[in-house]
């Protein structure tokens, strides 16, 4: 039987004064609730692991529905976002998830009081140089999914914080991304390193080759950063090989790849039409790799942006619709890719096509589809040289800039989030929105509104921010790189 509490409302009101009254000072009660047996010293390895597996989840539902955007998947019951549904993503598993963890990672190791404490956990340079890299990597996903964003003043402590301009965080993350990298030291790895596993020499390399990518993403904003960023990041060194590529080992069980926990007990998504549409054409082999074949081993694309009655109709006349990745891809223990060397190759065929660097814009071309082919496990010597002389591939004839878009768009599927800020800045490939859309624009949207409560809990700050977007908090008003 369930238990009837009563309270006495007056008794409540006498004891709730005693803890407002001013002579009451909580402090008295000393160490009585503190344990002489636990630190208040965090593990900063704990911390390290949660915010990379928090920071490189891909399949996140935010990225599943930039992922709608950039058309790479097909919504087979609840098409809201195939359809442009106003989409505002809350910040609380951004600034008071990983980003928090990574700042007290930084904090602890940087404070004379607790560095010493948490060198255990790796030499207090290293530990900082990976915090610094993982948190510029989701600061630069936040800002490219908003435009300008609370930055500099974040993660103090403080409730009310300026947004920053985005041209200006951008100019700061090259920066926190370069002194990383010359902040390693010769000391014990950082423990808790579920990407790198304390590899520094892949910890640079990454670095340079995420600022490879962004500088490529101001190319219309700031060529003249860009030019610089870019050049400097190869000179660096940047990913060249797939064995130094950023994956997520997920080990199952508790940590399991996140497109198996996509699927499990759901089949809400599907490779597009649109994609596959691209691909099919082209011969393209990976497009087996992309989406899981049927039982004739074929694809069986979910057309895009439909309503969902029509999206049920369909999936119930084609029950064998493809899901994102073959099976054996989204396994509970498959490794999940972040960055590679194809995408960074192809980065460095549009920087030599645009004429910031010496390079053959041809031969990174060759060589990113040849590292992506090898990613995905189905390079074939013929078929990869007939491929390169298709007409829809070959840099020989025809519009290069849009056939490195399209092969950049490509490589970097299934992660929706890099794919919607790609085909945002160059328009390549050129997608259509919906005709069922929903929002007032009909347009594919370009940004994410601000959270529903920033208005509210940071008020001035969010109001000026607006004030600067074309068009107010819209999903239609563009981020400073997008021209």
């Amino acid at each position: 039987m369930m238990k009837r509490f009563m309270f006495n409302k007056s008794a409540l009101v006498f004891v709730t004064g005693l803890f407002l009254a001013s002579s009451c000072d909580i402090t008295d009660f000393g160490d009585t609730n503190v344990s002489p047996n636990a630190t208040s010293i965090p593990i900063t390895s704990a911390l390290l692991t949660n915010a990379i597996n928090g920071t490189f989840n891909t399949a996140t539902l935010r990225d599943v529905t930039a992922g709608a955007y950039a058309q790479y998947v097909g919504e087979t019951q609840y098409t809201e976002a195939s359809l442009y549904t106003f989409s505002n993503p809350a910040w609380d598993g951004q600034y008071a998830g990983a980003l928090y963890d990574l700042q007290n990672v930084i904090n602890n190791n940087t404070d004379p009081a607790t560095a010493p404490v948490v060198a255990v956990n790796g030499s207090n340079a290293n530990q900082i140089a990976v915090a610094r890299i993982v948190k510029a990597y989701r600061f630069w996903c936040l800002t490219d999914d908003y435009g300008d964003i609370p930055y500099s003043g974040a993660l103090k402590g403080e409730s009310q914080v300026p947004y920053d301009s985005q041209a200006d965080i951008y100019k700061d993350l090259f920066k926190e991304l370069k002194e990383a990298v010359a902040q390693f030291d010769g000391g014990l790895a950082a423990k808790g390193d579920i990407l790198y596993n304390g590899n520094i020499a892949k910890w640079k390399k990454f670095a340079n080759s995420i600022r490879l990518v962004m500088a490529l993403r101001v190319s219309k904003a700031d060529a003249t950063l860009g030019k610089a960023e870019a050049a400097s990041a190869i000179a660096a060194g940047v990913i060249e090989a797939n064995a130094d590529n950023a994956v997520m080992s997920w080990p199952g069980g508790a940590f399991k790849n996140t497109w198996f926990n996509l699927y499990d007990g759901r089949k809400d998504y599907a490779i597009s039409d649109v994609i596959v549409n691209f691909m099919s054409p082209l011969n393209d082999p990976r497009l087996l790799k992309f989406g899981t074949p049927n039982g004739k081993g074929e694809i069986v694309p979910m057309p895009y942006g439909l309503t969902r009655d029509l999206a049920v109709a369909y999936t119930n006349s084609h029950p064998d619709f493809s899901f994102i990745l073959d099976a054996p891809m989204r396994a509970q223990n498959s490794p999940q890719t972040i960055l590679s060397a194809g995408q960074v190759y192809l980065a460095r065929a549009e920087a030599a096509q645009l004429g910031w660097t010496a390079e053959s814009a041809s031969a990174m071309y060759a060589a990113g589809i040849k590292a992506s082919w090898q990613e995905w496990g189905v390079f074939d010597q013929a078929k990869y040289d007939a491929y390169l002389q298709a007409d829809g591939v070959t840099l020989a004839s025809g519009d290069v800039p849009a056939k490195i878009g399209l092969q950049r768009w490509l490589s970097f599927y299934p992660n929706g989030s890099q794919g919607w800020y790609e085909w945002r800045r160059t328009g390549y490939p050129n997608l259509k929105p919906t005709q069922y859309a929903t929002n007032s624009s009909k347009q594919i949207p370009v940004r994410y509104a601000y959270p529903a409560t920033e208005p509210n809990f940071n008020g001035a700050a969010y109001t000026a921010a607006v004030g600067r977007l074309t068009g107010g908090d819209t999903q239609d008003a563009k981020v400073w790189w997008d021209k």
